[in-house]
């Protein structure tokens, strides 16, 4: 079975438990592997190790403290993570001057579930979540990590945030949407 006939099985799925319209397109569902919806931050996959992208001169530089305004560090070690270079995220995200942004602990908390550390993940999450309640990313990755742990309810608790933050159609619900619908498969 091809991943797009999959994913609109999961989408039907979603959409029979959730009350989602079927016609929302597979496009929001194409990184479903537990990993979330995208912000479409650049890939850090083309830096090597120790190095990040710089988006003001289009090539890497050396990761160290103050190389890059803090937005450009976290998109770089929310990419690193993506790409499942964990340990490389954690410590671009150690660099930046204030780790305590909502963002930042967004991406730490993803990083650490990630890499199986789910319990600590979700402390980021709910700090993340205090600072910004209406932050639908954030809010996705903890009703995931809830998955993972096997809390549908409370998973259940974040899709209902997401929805009043962006509705249905919008990547963090539907991500979050087939978790729920398919806590085996999503990942």
């Amino acid at each position: 079975m091809g991943m797009a006939t999959r994913l609109t099985g999961r989408m039907i799925v979603a959409a029979a438990m959730f009350g989602v319209g079927v016609g929302c397109g597979a496009a929001a569902f194409a990184d479903s592997g537990g990993g979330g919806s995208d912000s479409g931050t650049p890939s850090s996959r083309t830096c090597g190790k120790g190095e990040v992208w710089d988006s003001r001169s289009q090539k890497c530089v050396k990761a160290e403290y103050n190389v890059l305004p803090d937005k450009q560090l976290a998109d770089n070690a929310y990419a690193l993570a993506r790409s499942g270079r964990y340990a490389e995220a954690l410590a671009v995200l150690d660099l930046m001057k204030d780790p305590e942004t909502p963002v930042a602990l967004n991406y730490r908390g993803y990083t650490l579930r990630r890499m199986g550390r789910v319990d600590e993940g979700i402390g980021y999450y709910l700090k993340s979540v205090a600072l910004d309640p209406n932050y639908a990313q954030v809010r996705e990755y903890l009703g995931e990590a809830y998955v993972v742990k096997g809390d549908v309810p409370r998973a259940e608790q974040q899709l209902r945030a997401i929805k009043k933050i962006c509705g249905v159609t919008c990547p963090q619900y539907q991500e979050l949407a087939v978790a729920i619908a398919d806590p085996v498969g999503w990942r």
